[in-house]
């Protein structure tokens, strides 16, 4: 039973030195948690699940590349969902059409201008887009004024090749009026190419996609070597230079069968301001990990770029390519570095809140602890005094000394202060004793602070 009794009594004062320190780390803890609410405000959003790109038809390379973009967002939690489209001109519609929902779009340069619209950005190019012509006979003009009067395929509407095309042909004298433009591209136009329905087929394209590789060995074709190049470099700027030197694509066919000169816009990415900053950031990772290694005509580490873009560099993208990734990026996975960025601002009442806390808090709880025993020292000489005088008797003043010694039996401080509380209660024996007429005895020593 005494065993019982003492492990009761020891549970008790456990208890009681528990409730006690949670007393003052509760409030503290409210005061975080009120910061916490009040910095969450200032939070980015988190970025939507699943997001919309426009890429391009089936067999072409924006749709090839938009499915590696796709595997790289799945492995980091968030769907991007291919639409497959007419081309350039058809993503550029879907972009600045809000009832869409599709923010970011494969986009071949020189499409519309900055002018008209104003709120599409740029993360970059990706890759060099030559225009190649291909052309029935043994040997292709080097000039476009040579396709007067004949049958061209110059892509459907809403392709990108069909947007560079007719400018072209147009500044060369290659009109409606004077030539059959025929409004085909992809295999249907190789297949009239092959089959004679038409003169000369424009495509645009990288070097090594498979409709190129078709098309350079296609029997009684041959593709046109841009003799004024640099001319149409100054013309238009959104048009490179580019030269595919002789075997490139295959030495044992050797094609091609010469050194080409070709026009070449490049490949870019286009976002509306819909786009969220943290799939920005994904975006310009994805692209760089996908482009970097180069090609036939790009060189390893020359893309992706903020060079050759038709539409201003988003600020996110300037970044990148100035300065690298963000510096979470560079070391963490893309989720933690983008939770991490998001809730950087919940950081700071942590900083600015903690600090102080733990600086105010001990202090406050010694005080306090000090103060449930020291209040009962100005009974102890209150009494004292009227003893002294004489305004009290003997048994009112043991009688008084009872209620105080019951009280103080009550008051619990924790193992730290119970110095304290034994000097009180031998203050208070002293007392007593000076009640019961042995006030000569010496008092007890006082606790230090």
């Amino acid at each position: 039973m005494a065993a019982s009794s003492q492990m009761q009594a020891k549970m008790r004062r456990l208890f009681r030195t528990l409730w006690t320190q949670i007393a003052y780390v509760v409030p503290a803890i409210l005061i975080l948690v009120a910061g916490f609410v009040f910095a969450y405000q200032f939070v980015r959003p988190a970025p939507p699940d699943r997001i919309v790109m426009a890429t391009g038809n089936k067999e072409g390379a924006y749709f090839a590349f938009g499915q590696a973009y796709a595997e790289r967002f799945r492995k980091e939690g968030f769907e991007l969902d291919l639409s497959q489209t007419a081309g350039s001109v058809d993503n550029l519609r879907l972009l600045t059409d809000e009832a869409a929902e599709v923010p970011v779009a494969f986009m071949q340069g020189g499409i519309g201008t900055p002018a008209d619209y104003p709120a599409l950005e740029s993360l970059g190019s990706l890759y060099f887009e030559p225009i190649w012509v291909f052309v029935r006979g043994s040997a292709a003009p080097g000039r476009l004024t040579g396709l007067v009067g004949k049958r061209i395929a110059v892509g459907s509407a809403g392709s990108g090749t069909r947007a560079v095309a007719l400018p072209l042909l147009k500044d060369n004298g290659v009109t409606g009026e004077t030539s059959e433009l025929v409004e085909i591209d992809g295999s249907e136009a190789i297949d009239a190419l092959r089959a004679g329905a038409v003169d000369a087929a424009i495509f645009v394209g990288g070097a090594a996609s498979r409709t190129i590789g078709t098309l350079l060995a296609m029997p009684g074709v041959s593709p046109m070597s841009f003799e004024r190049a640099d001319a149409y470099v100054r013309r238009y700027g959104y048009l490179s230079k580019v030269v595919l030197p002789m075997g490139t694509l295959d030495l044992t066919k050797n094609l091609p069968g010469q050194d080409l000169v070709l026009l070449a816009p490049t490949a870019t990415i286009v976002v509306t301001p819909e786009m969220h900053p943290a799939l920005v950031d994904l975006m310009l990772l994805t692209m760089r990990d996908t482009h970097r290694q180069g090609g036939y005509l790009e060189a390893p580490g020359a893309f992706p770029t903020g060079n050759h873009v038709t539409y201003p560099l988003a600020p996110a993208a300037r970044r990148f390519y100035e300065r690298g990734p963000p510096f979470l990026q560079r070391y963490l996975p893309f989720s933690a570095a983008n939770l991490i960025d998001r809730l950087w601002v919940m950081i700071l009442p942590l900083l600015t809140l903690l600090y102080p806390l733990m600086k105010i808090l001990p202090p406050v709880y010694s005080w306090r602890m000090r103060a449930r025993v020291n209040r009962w020292y100005k009974e102890l000489e209150a009494l004292d005094d009227r003893l002294n005088d004489g305004s009290i008797g003997r048994a009112e003043a043991a009688a008084q000394l009872d209620d105080i010694e019951r009280s103080v039996e009550k008051v619990h401080v924790p193992p730290g202060f119970a110095d304290r509380a034994y000097t009180l209660r031998m203050h208070i024996d002293y007392l007593r004793r000076k009640v019961d007429g042995r006030g000569a005895e010496k008092a007890p020593p006082v606790a230090a602070d």
